[in-house]
């Protein structure tokens, strides 16, 4: 179990900016349309110290990953490299991921402080300083959490959702975030009933399949919800190449529904970001890696 360093007031001056730091209005508003922002967590948002275990093929022996690591090297795992030897086990109790997934918790051991993983995971976070653990798409978050934009989480871990609402409600706590975001959902996509739902029961989707699914599920409440209107404007970050890619097709699909609202993928990287439009035919780079130079302010949409 992660000790929680004693939390540290939030400064004089940091209460200050907060205060000081106005709303400001949705870039559409005087047009009824709003501005909806979905996000990947981990290495986007923030980075943990979440790790992904491998298992020797004939050993069992383990090998722990960072998630960036993982992502990296993931598709060779028991194929090539230096990972050829290993493989990736799915159990969600005992296996590469458990980390990313709730595990029960006895009642005795809760009286004895024992918390899920995410949640000790971003107490750690809290611990270090603010640029160890604050991922590109940070301050992104921060505008829109602070502005109340309609937010959906869209992450490859597997925890339930309000599991990844208390993770992020200690930033509130700890003085990193102004306001609790305005959730428009929260879709866990390796959670076994999101998965079931986002799939339609297909057992081989994969991540990238599942997150293409919760942000069109995503753009439909939002419909549903704030109503139609052509001034609506869609953004998701993700830092996973392949993630990308998919959610580039979705986004194309959605134009073709929706050809008068606006759609946006920004592809994040450790100190930069790429910013494209979806249009109805092709896409439209708005700010390439070479000019990002990591300035988040072009991330807001």
């Amino acid at each position: 179990m992660v000790k929680r360093r004693k939390k540290t007031p939030i400064s004089t001056s940091q209460m200050e900016l907060f205060s000081e730091r106005r709303k400001e209005v949705d870039r559409n508003f005087h047009l009824g349309g709003k501005s909806f922002y979905f996000f990947d967590f981990d290495d986007n948002v923030a980075t943990l110290a979440t790790q992904i275990i491998i298992f020797h093929k004939e050993t069992g022996e383990e090998v722990l990953l960072t998630s960036a690591n993982f992502a990296l090297v993931h598709r060779e795992v028991g194929i090539s490299g230096i990972f050829k030897d290993y493989f990736i086990d799915f159990d969600d109790e005992n296996g590469s991921f458990r980390n990313f997934r709730d595990q029960k918790i006895a009642a005795f051991d809760k009286i004895k402080g024992k918390k899920q993983k995410f949640i000790e995971d971003v107490e750690e976070a809290l611990s270090r300083k603010d640029f160890d653990w604050k991922a590109p798409s940070w301050s992104c978050f921060y505008h829109a959490a602070h502005n109340q934009r309609p937010i959906s989480v869209i992450t490859a871990r597997g925890h339930e959702p309000e599991t990844i609402k208390q993770g992020i409600d200690l930033l509130v706590k700890d003085g990193h975030l102004s306001r609790s975001p305005n959730y428009l959902s929260i879709y866990p996509v390796s959670n076994p009933e999101v998965k079931k739902k986002l799939s339609g029961g297909e057992e081989n989707a994969s991540v990238a399949d599942l997150k293409r699914g919760a942000i069109r599920e995503s753009v439909e409440k939002a419909i549903d919800k704030y109503g139609y209107s052509d001034h609506h404007r869609f953004g998701m970050s993700d830092d996973d190449s392949h993630n990308v890619e998919l959610i580039t097709e979705e986004m194309k699909c959605l134009k073709q529904d929706y050809p008068e609202m606006s759609f946006f993928v920004i592809h994040t990287f450790k100190d930069s970001f790429t910013k494209t439009e979806v249009l109805q035919h092709r896409t439209r780079d708005i700010i390439t890696k070479e000019e990002s130079i990591a300035d988040q302010m072009h991330l807001f949409i």
